[in-house]
């Protein structure tokens, strides 16, 4: 005879709509931020696809501009945007120019959609002659020098109409830095985006390839964090909070959902997560090959992030899924 006392989890998966009515995470329009490539040029219409990125371009402002207003009315609340100067040289100076390609994009943004979140990567290896985050002194990479570019940077960024200052580099004491330009220059009220546990990852591949920003000599190792560290993400997400960041980002994202979680059970700080190139890439390419159902993986990667405790999701899945939710 079969016992009838067990538990019968099924009860709650009878229909789409059961399951909907008790599902305990969901991604919506307000969870995520897409992510621009815009390139300094005179050509209106250069709109570029970025081989290692299909369905991803690297734009002119009109057609940054073009891009924006088609994402805006399927939903798009906030977007982080890089920069590729016409020229770079060894300071990166590029990065704090208040013409630069990255200010001239968030003026026009902000004064278009006033209302629009935009978030500025704040970086120097696009700008670079040599395509590090930093200083580069007999082939390394100078931490304290950095951070004085850095703020300069951030408060160009801030100028501009950034609402989100996000530094990427992972310099030794750069969110202390930025914040005292940031509340110097008395922009006391735009927040940091940390990118706290930023890992040196191999999924970055294709990223490099769309902002134009790979190193031509070494690698990033002596300053984004080694892969198999776990307890060193915990002190570098507490260094950044004692420095003022407002937000903690993990980078990468789907390898690293433990860390999310870690990072959201240990500080009640807001905590992004980043699917970078490299994730895209491989669900993109499986799903031009018919491996995958790009969109139902598409969406459950996504969720996977929420519940491992993300607030925030940076995606270039992003205008595809707000097509999804409206």
């Amino acid at each position: 005879m079969i016992p009838t006392d067990f538990y019968r989890g099924r009860r709650l998966r009878t229909s789409a709509a059961m399951r909907e009515l008790v599902r305990e995470h969901a991604v919506t329009a307000n969870d995520l931020v897409m992510l621009y490539f815009v390139i300094d040029t005179d050509d209106e219409d250069f709109k570029k696809e970025i081989p290692s990125m299909p369905g991803q371009f690297q734009l002119s402002l009109k057609q940054l501009e073009i891009k924006i207003a088609e994402a805006v009315d399927n939903g798009l609340k906030a977007l982080m945007l890089f920069g590729i100067p016409r020229a770079k040289d060894e300071m990166g100076s590029g990065a704090y120019d208040d013409n630069g390609i990255i200010q001239k994009a968030i003026r026009m943004i902000k004064n278009r959609w006033p209302e629009m979140i935009v978030l500025a990567d704040t970086c120097l290896c696009e700008y670079t002659s040599h395509g590090h985050c930093g200083v580069v002194k007999n082939e390394y990479v100078q931490n304290d020098p950095t951070l004085n570019l850095l703020a300069r940077t951030a408060v160009s960024q801030a100028k501009a109409g950034a609402d989100i200052i996000a530094p990427s580099d992972m310099m030794d004491g750069r969110v202390a830095a930025i914040r005292a330009a940031l509340d110097e220059e008395g922009f006391i009220n735009v927040p940091i985006m940390s990118y706290a546990v930023k890992y040196a990852s191999s999924f970055y591949g294709p990223f490099r390839e769309a902002a134009e920003g790979a190193p031509k000599f070494g690698d990033r190792k002596t300053y984004q964090m080694d892969p198999p560290n776990v307890r060193e993400a915990m002190r570098e997400a507490a260094a950044d909070l004692d420095e003022g960041a407002d937000f903690l980002m993990v980078k990468p994202g789907q390898p690293y959902l433990d860390i999310v979680r870690l990072v959201r059970d240990n500080f009640d700080t807001p905590v992004a997560v980043y699917q970078v190139s490299g994730e895209y890439a491989m669900i993109k390419a499986a799903a031009l090959n018919g491996w995958v159902d790009e969109q139902s993986i598409v969406m459950e990667s996504l969720v996977g992030f929420k519940r491992a405790g993300a607030d925030l999701i940076l995606s270039y899945f992003t205008e595809d899924v707000l097509k999804v939710l409206k």
